[in-house]
């Protein structure tokens, strides 16, 4: 029976995506004498950790039962006391868990607390290959201090995102960009470039229709800040535009956009561009566990020059637009000769519809754990 609960653990934590960072999605099952006592999942709004929302619904049924759960019971104190204390003080007798916390601050030492309470502690890795998926940017970000960047694209088979001339429709289905915007969730920031916002005018929000534990941050790379202040992205600012400029742009404008309510940051690289990994540094100060980049050719290129993306996840339709003029998924100087490929690995097919699918697939040097 333990991995049908370990299962259910997993099932509950899912129903927290993109409502608990920067938190992880943990789901927890109090069991005892092979019935269900309780159960719980993380919100970061609701701020109890499921382990003690679990604890509430068992009451004293909880004394003697063993707790289920995604991921290591916490052990130090943040909004919320630590929930390896809680599960002491209510009598649980054991805890079977998938995987440690990932903090190197902190692993373990939840599990030490436990056991040195007379909490028998068993850790079941049968499923820590979806735990660790459910939870990938958390992961990342305690093992490397940085969010996982995520570059997004839809295109056609041989590799075109838009064509010379008119442009109107979409490259994907309706199930496709359904399927978008469920990966726009499960992310806490969004990138585009000020090109993809002067031909679309995109509002580049979270249409999921899910809540959110915090509204996603929507950057705009815009060296000279030529984002009009009667676009969509700017009057629907409310504290979640952020443009990145360089230091020589406009004042004007600059103060334009902040009338607006939009928060601008030059930051410059040695080409006189957008510091692409001042954008990166800036989340990881503030906690933001994950981002996303859906923007064109120009800035493909340059994010993955920069080396910042650690993964990459492209919609295929079944479609050819050929031509020299088509813009591919990368532009920009790309790379002189077949050897210098970048070369990804852990590639995953995603089923999209009969006529689509999308290709995940990773960097060299990032953290997939």
């Amino acid at each position: 029976m333990a991995a049908g609960y370990l299962e259910q653990t997993l099932e509950l934590a899912r129903q927290g995506l993109g409502q608990t960072s920067p938190n992880p999605c943990v789901g927890a099952i109090l069991v005892r004498g092979g019935e269900v006592v309780g159960q719980g999942f993380h919100t970061f709004a609701g701020v109890k950790h499921a382990e003690v929302l679990a604890l509430d619904q068992a009451g004293e049924r909880a004394r003697g039962a063993t707790l289920y759960i995604n991921l290591e019971p916490c052990s130090h104190h943040g909004r919320t006391g630590p929930c390896a204390d809680a599960l002491i003080a209510a009598g649980i007798a054991k805890v079977i868990a998938i995987t440690a916390d990932p903090n190197p601050e902190v692993s373990g030492k939840g599990f030490e607390k436990l056991r040195a309470a007379g909490v028998e502690v068993v850790i079941d890795a049968r499923f820590q290959t979806d735990a660790v998926r459910l939870n990938q940017a958390f992961f990342h970000f305690m093992q490397t201090g940085r969010p996982l960047v995520t570059l997004k694209s839809a295109l056609t088979l041989d590799g075109k995102i838009a064509a010379p001339e008119d442009n109107s429709g979409w490259i994907t289905s309706e199930r496709a960009r359904e399927h978008v915007q469920t990966l726009r969730h499960a992310h806490d920031a969004l990138l585009t470039g000020v090109g993809t916002v002067l031909s679309d005018n995109p509002m580049l929000n979270d249409r999921s229709g899910i809540e959110r534990s915090r509204p996603l941050l929507r950057i705009i790379a815009d060296s000279m800040l030529r984002t009009p202040v009667t676009h969509k992205l700017v009057q629907s600012c409310r504290n979640d535009v952020l443009i990145f400029c360089t230091s020589v742009a406009p004042k004007h404008r600059r103060q334009a956009l902040e009338d607006a309510g939009v928060e601008v940051i030059a930051a410059d690289n040695d080409q006189g561009r957008v510091n692409l990994n001042a954008i990166v540094g800036l989340l990881a100060r503030r906690r933001y566990l994950s981002m996303m980049i859906e923007a064109g050719s120009k800035l493909n290129w340059a994010v993955l020059d920069a080396g910042i993306v650690d993964r990459i996840f492209f919609y295929y339709a079944i479609k050819i637009l050929g031509g020299l003029q088509s813009l591919p998924v990368a532009g920009g100087s790309g790379k002189r000769t077949r050897m210098e490929a970048i070369h990804l690995k852990d590639l995953t097919l995603h089923r999209i519809t009969g006529d689509e699918f999308a290709v995940e697939a990773w960097m060299p040097q990032a953290q997939k754990n």
